[in-house]
């Protein structure tokens, strides 16, 4: 629960801020009418996204299948979590960048590529969070902690919109980033050991047989799980503690009169 939570909150809220982001250039540059591209390329991507989903979660083959989507779903968030802690702080800028130039042409052309920007986007995030939800399709309460994630980041998007001066979106970022690091090598241990259970890895029995003591049940698999947890917060912690320090040295120390 706590892993699909985590993960529709990322997901979610890169979501959100990409939409809150996208709809507040447009009325900033006067450029309103392309909203609607905005909103079509949501309703697009969302309705592919839950499609590509559905087609996942009940594919006949899925015993084939699980293992080489662990490992694209390990590479896919591995790569973006990756550009997210370098760009977070950023990611404004870059959003009303691209909205730029798709907003710059005349008419149907700037409609296409605010709808295309969006869908491309929108939709990226969908896949993504479908590919990590499969790997957790056996974990209990499953679709409680998608919901609460999603509920999560739709609210911390609104607290963004409305006091967006006072979150540390980068902070967020990376303590998110934390979390999933640990989940990708989840993923990827997962995704070595489907795949050569399959036999499509050179020397599969061997590379099943040495996983087979990396799973969840293991003893390494019950630290991987402990530090999703622990390390996080302890980035928070430390975060904290050095953000507390520089503040205390920012400080005049004025001597004593004599």
């Amino acid at each position: 629960m706590l892993q699909a939570f985590v993960i529709t909150l990322r997901e979610g809220l890169e979501a959100f801020l990409i939409v809150a982001i996208s709809l507040a250039y447009l009325r900033k540059s006067g450029r309103s009418e392309l909203a609607k591209a905005v909103h079509w390329g949501i309703v697009v991507a969302v309705v592919t996204s839950a499609a590509g989903g559905y087609l996942l979660f009940n594919a006949a083959n899925q015993e084939w299948l699980e293992g080489p989507l662990a490992l694209v779903a390990a590479v896919s968030v591995l790569t973006l979590t990756v550009h997210m802690w370098r760009a977070g702080r950023q990611i404004k800028g870059e959003i009303e960048g691209h909205l730029k130039s798709s907003a710059q042409r005349a008419g149907v052309a700037a409609l296409t590529g605010v709808f295309l920007f969006t869908l491309l986007m929108i939709g990226r995030e969908g896949v993504e969070t479908a590919l990590l939800l499969m790997q957790l399709h056996a974990t209990p309460n499953l679709a409680t902690g998608a919901a609460i994630g999603v509920l999560a980041a739709a609210s911390v998007a609104w607290v963004w919109s409305r006091f967006g001066h006072r979150l540390n979106l980068g902070l967020f970022f990376q303590t998110t980033a934390i979390f999933l690091f640990v989940f990708v090598v989840q993923l990827l241990i997962q995704g070595v050991h489907e795949t050569s259970e399959q036999g499509y890895l050179p020397f599969s029995a061997a590379i099943h047989d040495a996983t087979e003591s990396w799973g969840p049940d293991s003893g390494f698999g019950h630290l991987l799980t402990y530090l999703l947890v622990i390390l996080p917060f302890g980035w928070l912690l430390f975060r904290g503690l050095t953000s507390s320090f520089k503040a205390h040295k920012a400080v005049p120390q004025h001597s004593s009169a004599r």
